[in-house]
This record gives structure tokens, sequence and C-alpha cells, in this order.
């Protein structure tokens, strides 16, 4: 059902409900209400990685694994797969009458914060700390979700809006102070893209407070950004408990009644939490009208509508078959393929079964089923550990020899033996191995989420970006042992690898790569799979060089703005072929630019909505500039590359600037960003070109009061496999390729 159609329903239902009946239907567990027909509906579900927390469903990688990945077409399928399980469920479950938590369509992914520091516990749960990266997973995930049919298969949240990322322990009573400058650049792009481009249905308002303002509260973030600027028609959602933490922890209302007129007057139409019982109350004191309350109400059915709640749809005969089928764990384990990350390789992968006759597979996270799925996720029916899916794939022909090695964090595997009482046998295991698999790094109980992480001394953060003491030892007595060790590493964030770097073969970083993981791990360390990620997050040599974690300033912060060496840079990940760029070409307006001549061709920069012209009303085009590049690969094993294309505005065409604050040279980002990026194919010995849009906003910069706008003068295109920067060409020995474009305002 379109939306307008849908809002004339909600309306017309709405206006037949009394007053207690409207504010009944702003908690997320609204009730039924008989007399109208209109059932029970729980808004709470979540689907970040597949369907959560509602039983059996597909397993996908946790969600900084998806963003790994590089591949927005990949985000759009499985988006669509955790819609088809989301009404498989929801068909199976209201038949029982059952509508509980977790069983409903709006589902409360995906999480689109920017991961700005390796602190934070729940950034695993985010596509990374680039926002354009950010931008394009996410709104492919929400248009996969949310289907392009006249009703709406799921609905999408993109949360938590805004400027959130940590500290967990913080959260509730946390102010984070970000510039105007740092919000347009860094914290709101992603969520506008997610508004604009995916029509995302709902938005979720994060627990602390912005620039004074607490998120599902704030009139400047959800009146004025979102609905006036934005245009945003969905519904908007507070995170769970956030609008009690106004009174209980904020302090900016006195009473839940105060608490609950702030948050509806601004605009939030949900509550996730008990606040809005208080509603009524507040009608009584003059805090909200029943228009206030009204519009919410309508807001909501009308996402009721499009979902088509009220009438049969096309999806109301998805069987319940559909959940955990063939094709969607086929789906889960090509995505962890996609999303690992090759760090170092001195030539011993792929491996080769010819020849072995013992592998050791040693760790905590080997034989764990933890360590494969991260954070709110659902249940599968099988869970394939990396010890499991090696085991299968060398089937009798090698024997596998398996210790834990050490515990996750714990200095003793049983409770009377003395510290690191695995070791030797660790040790034992890797002397009798040809080839060693060292499994180590974090699970959701080290990393994750206020009150879900065993880690409570951090509240679910990091305190270092180091692995535990029990596995430091771990790999220190593997290495003393001389013997070829390939380290995985199953983690949802930045782990220090300088040690690994050193004394191991290879290093390979996992994530949580979903139940179909350990078949994914096998494939990949004998080169079966053809497929690989990049870091959608920046490694970095030490904590010591970052900001303060409470700093929200972008200074010194993620790859666009560190002024330090990385140990692995975002953007970053090898591959078993050699793929080489042999010519990029820029076209813009008609005119082309050959990467090998680096010639200048003067242009007109193009524009979205959301991108202004300067103060006198400059005019902009509207052309899309196009980057055509030829890649071959060398090598002897077919590889999926990713082509990145950075950019950085270089100087100023303009003559006579008056003053320091004329010349737009000191708006500029630090280091070049990501503009655009494209996941190929290219098999051994093969060439293939393949065509790259750079998006018009790529070549504004932004002033010191958030406006967008259009410089005139040169900007530099970087086009290669990582950032051009020189940690990445020294790890790679490759070098990005540069062009350059002229920009020009148009009279």
């Amino acid at each position: 059902m379109r939306r307008e159609e849908a809002r004339k329903h909600a309306q017309e239902l709405v206006s037949q409900m009394t007053l207690e009946e409207k504010a009944s239907q702003l908690k997320y567990d609204a009730p039924a209400i008989p007399r109208l027909g209109v059932p029970a509906y729980n808004w709470w579900n979540e689907a970040l990685h597949g369907v959560a927390r509602a039983g059996q469903a597909t397993v996908f990688p946790q969600a900084i694994g998806l963003g790994a990945t590089f591949d927005e077409e990949l985000l759009k399928e499985i988006g669509d797969v955790i819609a088809t399980e989301g009404r498989a469920k929801y068909n199976a479950y209201s038949k029982q009458g059952d509508r509980d938590i977790y069983k409903g369509l709006t589902f409360w992914s995906p999480n689109v914060n920017i991961f700005r520091d390796p602190r934070w516990g729940r950034g695993h749960e985010t596509y990374g700390e680039d926002p354009y990266l950010t931008g394009r997973m996410g709104v492919n995930f929400v248009k996969g979700l949310q289907g392009e049919g006249p009703v709406m298969k799921a609905a999408a949240c993109a949360k938590h809006f805004a400027v959130h990322s940590g500290p967990e322990e913080l959260r509730h009573e946390f102010n984070a102070i970000a510039s105007a400058k740092d919000m347009e650049e860094t914290y709101l792009p992603a969520f506008e893209t997610l508004v604009k481009e995916g029509e995302v249905e709902a938005v979720m308002g994060a627990y602390n407070r912005t620039n004074g303002e607490p998120c599902c509260g704030s009139e400047t973030l959800i009146e004025e950004t979102l609905r006036k600027k934005w245009g945003f028609e969905g519904h908007y959602v507070s995170d769970c408990g956030a609008i009690q933490d106004f009174h209980e922890r904020h302090r900016i209302t006195a009473s839940p009644r105060e608490s609950a007129a702030m948050a509806l007057n601004a605009g939030c139409d949900v509550n996730c939490g008990n606040t809005y019982l208080h509603i009524l109350s507040a009608y009584q004191d003059g805090l909200v009208t029943e228009e206030a309350i009204t519009k919410a109400a309508v807001r909501l059915f009308t996402t009721r509508y499009v979902l088509g709640l009220f009438e049969e749809t096309e999806y109301d005969n998805i069987p319940y078959e559909k959940v955990e089928c063939r094709e969607h764990l086929a789906l889960s384990e090509r995505a962890a393929a996609e999303s690992f990350v090759l760090l170092k390789n001195d030539g011993i992968l792929p491996l080769k079964k010819d020849g072995l006759h013992t592998i050791g597979v040693i760790g905590p996270n080997a034989d764990s089923r933890l360590s494969l799925i991260g954070n709110y996720h659902g249940t599968a029916t099988e869970y394939v550990t990396v010890l499991e899916g090696i085991r299968r794939y060398v089937g009798d022909d090698v024997r596998i020899l398996y210790s834990v090695g050490a515990e996750l964090f714990k200095d003793k595997t049983e409770a009377l033996a003395h510290p690191y009482d695995r070791l030797s046998e660790a040790k034992i295991v890797a002397q009798h191995s040809d080839v060693v698999i060292l499994c180590v790094g974090l699970d959701e109980t080290l990393e994750g989420e206020e009150g879900d992480s065993n880690n409570s001394y951090a509240s679910g953060d990091k305190l270092s970006l180091k692995l535990p003491d029990s596995q430091l030892a771990l790999m220190e007595a593997v290495a003393e042992t001389g013997k070829p060790v390939v380290l995985c590493l199953c983690a949802g964030s930045d782990i220090d690898l300088g040690y690994a770097a050193e004394h191991f073969n290879a290093v390979v970083q996992l994530w949580y790569p979903g139940a179909q993981g350990g078949k994914a791990v096998a494939k990949m360390l004998f080169g079966e799979s053809a497929a690989f990620g990049k870091l959608p997050v920046t490694f970095y040599e030490a904590l010591e060089e970052l900001p303060e974690f409470t700093d929200y300033s972008m200074k010194g912060r993620t790859y666009r703005y560190m002024e330090g060496k990385a140990q692995y840079p975002f953007g970053y990940g090898l591959n078993y072929g050699k793929v080489v760029i042999k010519d990029a070409k820029l076209s813009d307006n008609g005119n082309s630019m050959n990467a090998n001549s680096m010639n200048t061709n003067s242009s007109n920069l193009t524009n979205p909505e959301n991108v202004q012209g300067d103060k006198q009303g400059d005019k902009i085009d509207e052309s899309i500039d196009k980057i055509t590049v030829t890649l071959e690969n060398e090598g002897e094993f077919d590889a999926q590359e990713v082509v990145q294309v950075y950019v950085k505005y270089c100087n100023s065409s303009q003559s006579g600037l008056s003053e320091e604050k004329d010349d737009p040279t000191r708006l500029v980002i630090p280091n070049p960003q990501l503009c655009a990026f494209r996941r190929v194919l290219v098999k051994a010995k093969e060439t293939v070109r393949t065509e790259i849009e750079i998006s018009p906003k790529a070549f504004t910069l932004v002033d010191e009061e958030g406006n967008r706008f259009t410089p005139e003068g040169l900007c530099q295109l970087y086009v290669g496999f990582g950032q051009p920067d020189a940690r990445t060409e020294e790890l790679t020995g490759m070098k990005a390729v540069m062009l350059e474009k002229r920009l020009e305002r148009m009279r």
C-alpha cells in the first residue's frame, strides 16, 4: 500500500479511537483494540545480521564483517533474505496468536553509527568507521529488507540517531559534543543517505545527549533535521529506557510525565520502555495535546498499513520452510567468505592437502560457537566452527589434532590446575603438526553492549587493543615451537596484531563470521574461495595515539583524520590473486582523461539536493562523473578485488584571496577519503574493465557552520585497492593511480 493511501487509512482508524486508546498505541508493546479489529503489536524486533532473538533463523556474519565485504549487492540480498524469514516467522507466529516481542515486522536495524574509536564494545554492530561506506552498505540493507513493491516487506530502522559510539558505561548520562562540521562530515551522512535514498521506515534515537539535547527528545535532530531538512516520513522510536534517562540520568526533567511530554512533543512516536505510560497524566497537566498524541498514533498506524498488516498481501503465503533454507545458508557462507581480510601471507596460503599429514588446530576460538555469532543474533540449527569446518574439509585425508590452548580470558581451564594448564598441550599439538591454525580473539562476552557482556569493568568496551594475557601466552608458546602458523582472529574490532605479524606466517581477520563461518574458513585456507574483504576500520599501533574516548571531535580519529601510521590501514586487505590496474580514465561532462597522462580537465561539479552552492548563489551542475578501470590478474588464482576511489581537494584556483578564512583548503579533511568502490571478480590471467560512478557530494567541502558547498580548484582522485597512503603501499607493494579534476563554479 502506498504511503499516502496508508496514511489516509491510518487517519481514519485513529479518528475512531478514544484518547486512552491512542495513547496506548505509543508503547512498543501496543495492546489490542478489539472493538476496532486492531490486534496487539510489539514494535521491538531485531535483524542486525539475521532475524534475532526469536528462535531459528539464518545467522549471517556480524555487521562489521558485512562492512568488510564492500559489497553493496550482497547487503541487499541479505536484507531481502532477512525480510523473507521475518515474514515466514511472522506468518507462523500470528496463526498461533503469538504477538510477543521479537515476532513483529519492524526490525530495529541497521546500526549506522560511526565506529570512531576501537574501544567501543558495540562497534562490531556497525559497518565501520567511514561515513560513505556505512551509508552505501546501510542503504542497500534497507532496500533489501523493505523491498520495492507497493507493500513493504519489512520495516528497517536506522539507529542510533545521533552521535553515538561510546563509552557504554556513560551512555545514559553522556553529552556528546560535536561541532557542526563534524556532524555534517561524519556523524549524519549515513543517516541522511538511509532517509533520502533508502526511505528507511524508522529511525531510533540514541541514549546520549547530543550538544545538550537528549536524542530521543531533540527537536533539533528529530523535527528540524530528520523531518524538515531531510523529509523523513516514517516513525521515530526511542532506544530502550532512553526516555526514562531524561529524569533519572540526564536530569533535564523532573518527572516521568515531563520526560514523556518532552519526547512526544519533539516527535518521538513510540517508546521502548514504560515512560509513555505517563502520557495521559502529562495530557491532564497540559504538557501535551491530544493533537500530538494523535499525530504519533497516525504515524505508527501508517507503518502498519504500509506493511499490509490489515489486508491480505503477497507475503502472507511465505512458508515457514523458508527459514534457514539451503539457499539462505549458502548466502551466509558466501558473506563470510567475502568478509575475511587477509592481513599477512608469506606464501603459506592457500594450503595444499597434498603433502599435509597433520594439522594442529589450537585456540579458544577454534571450536567456539560464540566466536561465530557476535551479538543480536538468532539461533542456528547448525554451527560450523573453524575446527569443524577444517575437519569436514580434509576428511580422512589429513589428521587433525586439537587443543584449546588457553581460555578466552581466564588463566586456567581446570579449576584445580596451575595457571596456563593447557599451554603444554598446545605445544605438543604444534610440535606434532605440519601446520598450525591458531584461533584467538574475542566474542560477545568481551566486547558488546552494556549489560550483554561479561566484561563488566568496561560495560562491554575494551580497555586495551591487546588480547587477554591468557591468549598472549598461548601465542608465544606456539611461536616458540617454530612450526608454520596461520593465525585466525575472531573479533569485531581493532586488535593489536604486532606480535602475530612478526612471528606467524599468515594472519587472517575473520570477524564474527556467522553460523556457517567454519565452512568458509576451510575453503579460504585451502584456496577454494576467491573472496576476501577489506578492513572497514583502522588497526592502530596503540591507543595512546588516540584522543580521549569521550572526546567526540574527529581530530586524530579514523583514517580520514589520523596523523600517525596505522598497523593495518582502513581499506587494506590482500588476496591470493595478483590484480593490477592497467588503466584508469575519468570521464566528466563528456570529457575524458587517461591516468597515464595525468592531464587536468575542466568540469563542473554535480550536486544532490542536500549539497548547496556558495553564498553568492552559484548554480551547480548535475552530471555524474565516472571512472573506467581496467584490471588484470597476473596471478595463478582467481580474485575478488575491491577497487576503491579516494578523493582530496588540493588547492583553490581563486586568486587574490583576501583572508585565510576565504581559502577553502583550510576546510579539507586531512587525508583522502573514500568516495566510491566496487567489488570485481577477476579470474586468473583475465583482464576486466569496470566502471565506477563518483557521487557529486564527493567534491564538496563543509565549513565550520556545517554548510556543504562546492569549492573552486583542483581535486585529486586516487584509484587502487586501498588508501593512497604510505603504509598501504608498503604492505601491498602497489601505488594508487592518481587522476586530477578541476572544479569550476557555474555562473
